[in-house]
């Protein structure tokens, strides 16, 4: 299977970039060993998530942020564009891999259950552990979803709240949402997100990686030859007030230059939003591909406006992933205005 993949371990404050750049080359290497193998672009994805997850640096799966309450809560969601089938699960405590629980629920989508009934999007909470225990997905007791590195920031952050509490947001606020996009030469299309939230996040908060519009969105359109893919990072209520996910994709699909799109989704529908008029700083990130499938002609876009961003990319055609960490140039303020860049890719 000849395809593209690409990941992100969260828009924030990178300080240790050799770790991330590790992270984000083993997460393509596996994705495109996926599809070497045979595999779909959605088994690709999955596979790139569960590799970000089960890194302790990244604040998905194992080593989540810690809730006010010090526990880990785990939000994924994964979208198939050819199917338009999402899958979601949220406030997950045992699930070691939420975004598989994600994957399990996008695909049944399309099967009814028993006596007709609509099997569900998304799940939360004890309901989503018991369904993941049904099918045969690794749960593991809680306390072994909170990492060293996770329980000292937690400590730290609890113990000095009111002190610290401007300084969090600005300067130390921890890495957010991971994800991944894969595309294949035919245009099957698919976009994942998983996160454990904010830290010291309400008990029972939904974030955007759970949430259909926000975290990521993904559409083939049969009739343009076009597919387009995102998965976001950042404020993730401001995220779901504005189905941000969605908005990109849909002005991906139809643009004709993809960095001018990006730049003007983030300005109109995020930056400059009604639904944010009154917040002075909105953090985002976003990791997106637009592809054609009559030229086999690809872009692969990554935007944020926060300090920094990791990403990794990697075609079935290449020998090793790219990486690239992306910062905010020194004129901008961060929270403001995006930074917005690019890589050509071609798989025909």
């Amino acid at each position: 299977m000849t395809g593209f993949v690409a990941v992100h371990t969260g828009a924030g404050n990178f300080l240790d970039e050799t770790l991330y750049e590790n992270v984000c080359r083993e997460a393509c290497n596996q994705a495109v060993n996926v599809l070497y193998a045979g595999g779909s672009a959605l088994d690709a994805c999955e596979r790139a998530i569960v590799m970000l997850e089960n890194s302790t640096a990244t604040n998905a799966g194992i080593g989540s942020n810690l809730n006010w309450d010090r526990k880990v809560e785990c939000d994924a969601c994964i979208m198939d564009g050819a199917s338009l089938q999402f899958g979601a699960c949220t406030n997950v405590t045992d699930v070691k891999n939420p975004i598989s629980l994600a994957r399990h629920l996008c695909e049944r989508q399309s099967k009814l259950l028993s006596f007709g009934r609509i099997p569900p999007m998304v799940l939360v909470g004890q309901g989503a552990s018991a369904y993941a225990r049904e099918v045969g997905l690794q749960l593991v007791p809680a306390e072994h979803m909170i990492s060293t590195n996770a329980a000292k920031k937690y400590d730290h952050y609890r113990s000095q709240i009111m002190q610290y509490e401007e300084i969090n947001r600005a300067k130390l606020s921890p890495l957010d949402t991971v994800g991944a996009v894969c595309v294949d030469a035919e245009g099957s299309i698919v976009a994942g997100c998983s996160s454990g939230g904010l830290m010291l996040k309400l008990s029972g908060r939904v974030g955007q990686a759970a949430t259909y519009g926000a975290g990521c969105w993904a559409l083939m359109d049969e009739n343009t030859s076009m597919s387009a893919a995102t998965c976001t990072t950042g404020n993730g209520e401001y995220l779901m007030k504005t189905l941000f996910a969605k908005e990109l994709v849909d002005d991906l699909i139809r643009c004709n230059c993809p960095i001018t799109s990006q730049h003007l989704t983030y300005k109109k529908k995020l930056l400059e939003s009604p639904f944010l008029s009154k917040q002075k700083a909105i953090h985002a990130g976003s990791l997106s591909i637009i592809y054609n499938t009559a030229s086999g002609d690809g872009d692969l876009l990554w935007a944020h406006t926060t300090n920094s961003m990791c990403i990794g990319f990697m075609s079935t055609k290449q020998k090793k992933p790219k990486f690239v960490l992306s910062k905010l140039p020194q004129n901008l303020t961060c929270g403001t205005k995006p930074v917005i860049n690019g890589h050509h890719f071609k798989l025909i």
